[in-house]
Parts: structure tokens; C-alpha cells; sequence
């Protein structure tokens, strides 16, 4: 159990992005990474001068965020608290990367009870919905978590998210073993937190990869089969 677990936590550091030499990077850096497609991410959630965007489990794309916002927008940068225990790294690597931009604002707390602040445009996950069922989350309360989110935005604001796909018809069997989730099931999530399907983008799409591998497996590894989708609120 604990051998499964100290696994289990260094894989999530390297989901984050954060582990080894990229934990002295900030957020701009990290987003200068090609598997991560910033450009394309950001041009989908479609981000523009002035917004109000919150990242969840905040790190790759705060950065190029904060300048798509510009000097007068505002990036809030969640680090919920059961990150930060299983990635000591990941809180001071956002911290740093956020110093000097006062268009970034990091939050903290736990995922359960961390504040939102209201009218944003956008909220934005990145590979880690699918953690927010995992045992080291709590788990979290995700329709709970959900409703938060669609409470935070303007109307007409917008959900986006990405996560490696399960196989279809899975559910949540694959959540905490090779770190996928079935997008139907995040569709069924948003749906009954009163989002309304508002698009995808194809730009992580893998038909060679068959959802079956743990996403860390080298054959795999930042070229998994991933989906981009975005939920709206109704105006």
C-alpha cells in the first residue's frame, strides 16, 4: 500500500508537469513546452484582454494566460492544499512564477472548500478532473466542486476541460490506475451541474493510443489520446 502510494504521488508530480529540473521554472517556461499546445488551449477557451480566468490546479498555462489577459485581466491561480501534500514543489513553483505578474493571483485551500471569486470568464482544467475522484482529493465532492465552478462564472462563461480518455463506457474505472477518465462521464458531470456542451477542439486527438495505458507508460507518454471540451453557462 504505501509502495502504491509513493508511485501514486510521483506520477501525479509528473502530471503537473512539476517534478525534477521543472520545478525551478515558472509558469511562462512551462507553457513554452510543445505537448502542451498553450496557443491552441488558449485560442479554445477563448481568452481575450481584460478577462477574469481561473486555472485549477494552476502551473502550465497560468502564464501564457496572464498575457492573453493582459495588465487589465486577472489569472487565479488554484493550488488546492491536496496538491500541494502530494507535490511539495508544485505551490513555490507557482508562487515564483507569479512574483512579478501582478495579473496572477494564487489561491489556495482545500479542493472542497477553496473560494472562487465571481464573474469570471472562463475556469480551466488541465489532466486533472479526473484526480478530483481519486482518494488523495479526499475525494473531493466533485458535483459540489461542479456547481462551484458554474456558480463562479459571468453567464456565458465557460468550463474547459482536458484529461486523457478511458476507454468508452468506463466511467470512473480508470481515474485512479492509469489516470484517464471517460469523457462521457465529464459530459454527464456538466450536464448535471447545469453546463450546457458548447464544443471540442481535436488538437490532442490520438486515434493510435487505445486508452488502455497508465498516460506515464513511455509508449504513451505526452501523446495519449486527449479531449478538449467546452461547457458553457447560459446567459
Amino acid at each position: 500500500m504505501i509502495r502504491r502510494h509513493l508511485f501514486a504521488a510521483g506520477a501525479f508530480a509528473l502530471t503537473l508537469g512539476l517534478a525534477g529540473p521543472l520545478l525551478a521554472q515558472p509558469p511562462a517556461a512551462a507553457a513554452d513546452d510543445p505537448t502542451v499546445k498553450a496557443a491552441d488551449v488558449i485560442a479554445f477557451i477563448g481568452v481575450k484582454p481584460g478577462n477574469k480566468v481561473a486555472e485549477i490546479v494552476a502551473g502550465k498555462l497560468t502564464g501564457a494566460e496572464a498575457r492573453a489577459v493582459g495588465p487589465s485581466g486577472k489569472v487565479y491561480a488554484v493550488m488546492p492544499d491536496e496538491i500541494s501534500k502530494v507535490n511539495a514543489g508544485a505551490l513555490p513553483a507557482l508562487k515564483a512564477g507569479a512574483a512579478n505578474n501582478p495579473s496572477i493571483e494564487v489561491v489556495t485551500g482545500p479542493v472542497n472548500t477553496v473560494a472562487l471569486p465571481s464573474g469570471l470568464d472562463a475556469v480551466f482544467i488541465r489532466q486533472n478532473y479526473h484526480d478530483l475522484y481519486d482518494p488523495f482529493m479526499g475525494p473531493a465532492d466533485v458535483p459540489a466542486f461542479n456547481r462551484k465552478v458554474f456558480a463562479a462564472l459571468k453567464p456565458g462563461g465557460v468550463f474547459v476541460i482536458q484529461d486523457h480518455a478511458a476507454p468508452a463506457g468506463s466511467g470512473l474505472a480508470s481515474t485512479n490506475t492509469t489516470h484517464r477518465i471517460d469523457p462521457e462521464r465529464v459530459k454527464a458531470d456538466m450536464k448535471a451541474a447545469g453546463f450546457v456542451f458548447d464544443g471540442e477542439s481535436k488538437v490532442f486527438a490520438n486515434a493510435a493510443d487505445d486508452h488502455t495505458k497508465l498516460v506515464f507508460d513511455p509508449s504513451v507518454r505526452g501523446k495519449t489520446d486527449q479531449f478538449l471540451y467546452k461547457f458553457r453557462k447560459p446567459r
